[in-house]
């Protein structure tokens, strides 16, 4: 995959989260809103090897995963992916130091395929939360 498509790539998924997303004023959304932007800046960042750019905003990632806002959910899963996001993040962070704006725009794909797996898994077990239990028969 050339550089140019990844980005575009990286672009559409940025923003296909963010579609999906509201913005409220409670603390999840606050923490959100945040991993967005600086998810934004990330790209920016990769696609002007902007390099303490990426760094920068893949340390308030890795600041917000922290916050309690950021916990939607107690489950294994949840933990994992939560584990694996600061993980990637501080991939982004290594790559940054390194210069290496190709070991950062693939560490950035694969911190968003997190975000949205990770999002994923919360839709699935609010939707199970929510089901009715089924009668038994």
């Amino acid at each position: 995959m050339t550089r140019s498509r990844l980005v575009l790539w990286s672009i559409a998924v940025v923003l296909a989260v963010t579609a999906s997303i509201s913005h409220g004023q409670d603390p999840k959304a606050n923490v959100m809103k945040r991993k967005l932007t600086s998810a934004q800046k990330i790209l920016e960042g990769v696609a002007v090897h902007d390099f303490d750019l990426i760094a920068t905003h893949a340390e308030l990632l890795i600041q917000a995963s922290q916050e309690a806002g950021w916990k939607v959910l107690k489950t294994p899963r949840y933990e994992i992916y939560s584990q694996d996001f600061r993980r990637t993040a501080e991939q982004l962070i290594r790559h940054a130091k390194a210069k290496n704006v190709d070991g950062a725009a693939l560490a950035y794909v694969d911190l968003t395929l997190t975000c949205v797996k990770c999002h994923q898994h919360v839709r699935e077990e609010k939707m199970t939360l929510l089901s009715p239990p089924s009668l038994p028969r």
